[in-house]
């Protein structure tokens, strides 16, 4: 009989992203945050950025696999970065440590994928994994693909050894990983919808959001919407009280009480609540539902500016617990503008002529002196990825 006390894997995070013809980006290498905010223009691909993880997740998730991944993207040309003109293939290298390990650590696991279109379909040229001995302390590689048996069948090339449990057994942990990724962009109407349940488990949309809050212990459920109760506190101070509440048919329902004049105060349900209480709320949940990295796009829609300045805050509430990596894009200069956002995790995507760059704000070289004159992060991410905008351009005389 397992030990109650067994102990628990730790948490594992993305460390360093390296990507080659992978849609916007011809080739751009970038280590990785506990804590990442992607920064960018409309169309500097902020949300082919994010894409790079969900393909990973796809790759090793229960119904996925290498094949259905890319054509959920339209196929290869949908991926290929159209800058690419002398190289077909497209590449994609990840890093991943231990969420509380130090930046210099060398990496726990590698993961190494090459793939390329042929006679029809996409054909893997590289799959690689490395794992950090422990004894030695150093990388060794584990798998190296194409192997003989692969080059005797080349149809092996249309798998990875990612997504089969027959082969991955050596490095099953990395594949739970990638598989444990979350992607969220929560839209309020979906979750107000009658018929909100689509059938689809962890829907991104929020279609079984409140399914999902019925399904976890009722304990656990508690604990977290009391988390998540202080944490809106700072945005909604009238909020007293969390709840799921099941109406006569037995239909889950997220309800909260507020002050109010009357001594008992008022009950809303998710119908009457704000979109941006509710996305909120879906936000947080979704923060504390899982070890895996979350990965938001645009948290900052349907809420008042004000209200967005303070998302950080209320993340770093809910997560003191839990050191999850969270990976966030955004437009919003008023998200950037709390003081506990360091310089080393914002990532800011500058579009060229025909691709994207991506650079850390820690490597501008004057962006920590800004800082201690005032600016905010969200300033100097704008005139970096935004310059036209005139009153950014006194900043960086190199943008005039």
């Amino acid at each position: 009989m397992p030990s109650k006390h067994r102990k628990q894997k730790p948490i594992l995070r993305f460390s360093r992203l390296q990507l080659r013809n992978w849609k916007n980006f011809k080739e751009i290498n970038v280590s990785l945050s506990q804590r990442v905010f992607i920064v960018g223009p409309n169309a500097s691909g902020k949300s082919n950025f994010l894409d790079v993880f969900r393909f990973l997740r796809d790759l090793a998730a229960e119904g996925g696999g290498f094949q259905a991944a890319i054509r959920k993207r339209g196929g290869i040309r949908a991926l290929r970065c159209l800058a690419a003109r002398r190289e077909s293939h497209i590449m994609i290298h990840v890093e991943v440590m231990p969420a509380a390990g130090e930046p210099e650590e060398i990496p726990l696991w590698t993961y190494t994928l090459q793939f390329k279109h042929e006679t029809h379909r996409p054909i893997i040229q590289k799959e690689q994994v490395q794992h950090r001995d422990p004894k030695t302390g150093s990388l060794k590689l584990i798998l190296d693909r194409p192997i003989d048996e692969d080059r005797k069948d080349p149809e092996r090339l249309t798998q990875t050894h990612l997504e089969q449990v027959t082969m991955n057994q050596r490095f099953r942990e990395l594949a739970e990983f990638f598989a444990s990724v979350r992607y969220l962009h929560l839209v309020p109407q979906i979750v107000r919808e009658p018929e909100r349940f689509i059938f689809r488990s962890r829907d991104p949309y929020g279609g079984d959001f409140l399914e999902q809050l019925a399904k976890t212990p009722e304990r656990t459920r508690r604990a977290r919407l009391r988390r998540i109760q202080e944490a809106l506190k700072v945005a909604v101070p009238q909020l007293e009280t969390i709840e799921l509440w099941r109406d006569e048919r037995g239909t889950p329902h997220l309800r909260a009480k507020y002050k109010h004049w009357r001594a008992r105060g008022a009950w809303q349900t998710e119908d009457q609540f704000s979109d941006g209480t509710l996305r909120l709320m879906g936000l947080l949940w979704a923060v504390l539902d899982g070890r895996g990295p979350l990965l938001l796009e645009e948290p900052e829609l349907s809420l008042h500016p004000e209200v967005v300045r303070y998302i950080p805050q209320m993340f770093a509430r809910v997560q003191q617990r839990i050191k999850r990596q969270i990976l966030v894009s955004t437009h919003s200069s008023e998200l950037l503008e709390d003081k506990g956002i360091g310089v080393e995790e914002v990532l800011l995507l500058i579009p060229d002529k025909e691709a994207t760059t991506v650079q850390k704000m820690s490597q501008i070289g004057d962006a920590r002196t800004l800082l201690r004159h005032g600016m905010t992060v969200g300033d100097i991410a704008m005139a970096h990825t935004r310059p036209e905008e005139a009153k950014y351009l006194s900043l960086f005389p190199d943008k005039k």
